[in-house]
């Protein structure tokens, strides 16, 4: 079984990386990794970057002409449309793809995606991004505590590939300038490099 999602005009599906965002994508998102982790293929277009997909589907290319960009997101399953102008939920998404409507509980709420959202925008150094997520979550009842803790995973994610490449970097420079250095040349050359270092040319 196949479903398909036709999205309206967005930079990325995630939902995290802008500072007006649906709340609604990340949980989707999620949403559609438990779909294919159960074994159901899903597709995802956009129709700001991959229009043709939309042209060439002749049911969804019909409904936007005759009702516009505010049918999206538009839902196809096995070349039927099943839902139109919203994300539908993960109970009603499993029905759609014959699942019984029966899913296990999520950890995934709303306030989880707003942590998620502020880890990204310190991983992206998005100012805007954070003060959007951080207002939400502040309105969902996450305490600042749990922000704290978000901020702190998340900067520690960010600085563990910096702090690699500079000790990588610091190692490599560090064995140049001990191969350099008369100490690093074999006895013959060291004597020589010792022996003239005193002069100017």
């Amino acid at each position: 079984m196949k479903l398909t999602v036709f999205d309206p005009p967005m930079c990325c599906p995630t939902g995290v990386c802008g500072p007006v965002v649906d709340p609604a994508l990340p949980r989707f998102a999620a949403d559609l990794d438990w779909l294919r982790r159960k074994g159901i293929e899903v597709e995802r277009f956009n129709l700001a970057q991959q229009p043709a997909a939309f042209v060439q589907n002749p049911i969804v290319k019909q409904t936007l002409t005759a009702k516009g960009n505010g049918c999206l997101p538009i839902i196809v399953v096995d070349g039927k449309i099943v839902s139109e102008a919203a994300y539908p939920t993960l109970e009603r998404l499993s029905e759609f793809v014959g699942l019984g409507g029966t899913v296990e509980p999520s950890l995934f709420t709303d306030q989880v995606a707003e942590l998620v959202a502020i880890g990204a925008s310190i991983a992206s150094n998005c100012e805007p991004c954070f003060r959007y997520h951080y207002d939400r979550a502040r309105k969902l009842g996450v305490s600042i505590e749990d922000m704290a803790r978000a901020v702190a995973l998340a900067q520690t994610v960010k600085d563990t590939p910096a702090r690699s490449i500079s000790e990588l970097a610091e190692k490599h420079l560090k064995a140049r300038e001990e191969d350099a250095s008369p100490e690093g040349l074999p006895m013959a050359a060291r004597a020589a490099a010792t022996k003239s270092s005193g002069k100017c040319c």
